[in-house]
């Protein structure tokens, strides 16, 4: 999907049912803007709606599918990381959906979301987005390189919106306008 919409593939490993790296912030936000339009002039997306990247709490919220703890389930069922991965990111599909149906939330790639990374308010809020500000993105999930606790639901990495490389990736999310 990524190459029919963006006319290429970065990935460095280039199977087309694995989710595509080496994508930055910038990129990833593009390809959004682009489906969105694709969609839109098909008929296929309905007025008031664009695809956009998760802010973080809805990442993280979608990753926790109702549960409380650090991983949504069994993480050698769930995700491809350091231990299982065989230094390199899987076929997307292949481990255990958490409760909600969502496949790879922890593990395979890093994904990148919407908001700038900052420091949290300190005081509980319901569905917060984060600062639109500052040098860096938010990044969730861990990766196929990563150790176990870096592939926990709250655990949050940043890096620069042009940064890429073989752990990066994102997941599309579909947002009311309204």
């Amino acid at each position: 999907q990524y190459e029919a919409v963006m006319g290429n593939n970065p990935s460095r490993f280039k199977d087309p049912r694995s989710p595509v790296e080496r994508v930055s912030w910038n990129l990833a936000v593009l390809y959004c803007k682009r489906l969105t339009a694709r969609e839109r002039d098909a008929g296929r997306l309905p007025a008031g709606f664009e695809y956009t990247l998760p802010t973080e709490a809805e990442w993280e919220y979608a990753c926790r599918a109702g549960t409380t703890r650090g991983f949504a389930g069994e993480l050698d069922r769930m995700g491809w990381y350091l231990e299982n991965s065989s230094s390199s990111p899987h076929p997307v599909g292949q481990k255990q959906p958490n409760a909600w149906g969502l496949y790879d939330m922890h593990g395979n790639v890093w994904e990148w979301c919407s908001d700038g990374y900052g420091a949290y308010l300190g005081i509980s809020v319901d569905d917060p987005s984060g600062t639109t500000n500052g040098a860096f993105r938010v990044l969730r999930g861990g990766g196929w390189r990563d150790i176990e606790r870096n592939c926990r639901s709250a655990l949050r990495a940043r890096a620069t919106p042009g940064s890429s490389g073989d752990i990066l990736g994102f997941r599309v999310s579909l947002r009311s306008l309204k």
